[in-house]
């Protein structure tokens, strides 16, 4: 969990960050403003070779799981992405409980105003809280019923006006 974590913090805020990258590759996963289950892996091909292919070779390298160990650790890892792309708040749902990067954790990073944030993935949100990428959110009742995702800070929209 830690290499997958740490490789695809730095590749991730690396396609962010990177306005070539951005455009060229990592664009077409962001086209998903309002994440659903699929879209966890609706990306382009090199993203998924060096993002996810990459991650997942790397911890079966360095941990020395056995292939069998590996089939069940990263089929784990697409069900906690789908999850987090779900865009459903469950509290019961163990995979929140486990983990801080979760369904809330990265519909913020999926909004326009938290696109340079919460660059986490799969698991911990450990790289943004050291790096400081970290977005603040908070879960509030709907009038309608269930939950919804607020930011914290505060976020000030230039509104632009063409005449």
């Amino acid at each position: 969990m830690v290499v997958i974590d740490t490789w695809q913090y730095f590749v991730h805020r690396t396609l962010h960050m990177n306005s070539f990258l951005y455009k060229h590759i990592h664009s077409k996963h962001h086209k998903l403003i309002v994440p659903y289950a699929c879209g966890a892996q609706y990306l382009h091909p090199l993203e998924g070779l060096f993002f996810d292919g990459l991650a997942g070779t790397l911890a079966f390298v360095a941990s020395g799981m056995t292939p069998r160990t590996a089939t069940f650790f990263i089929s784990f890892a697409t069900v906690k992405a789908i999850d987090d792309h779900s865009e459903l708040w469950v509290s019961w749902n163990p995979l929140h409980l486990l983990f801080r990067n979760n369904s809330a954790y990265h519909r913020i990073h999926h909004q326009p105003y938290g696109m340079k944030f919460n660059f986490s993935n799969p698991f911990f949100v450990t790289w943004d809280k050291l790096l400081g990428t970290s977005f603040a959110y908070s879960l509030q009742d709907r009038a309608a019923g269930g939950l919804e995702v607020r930011p914290s800070k505060i976020i000030y929209v230039m509104k632009v006006y063409i005449f």
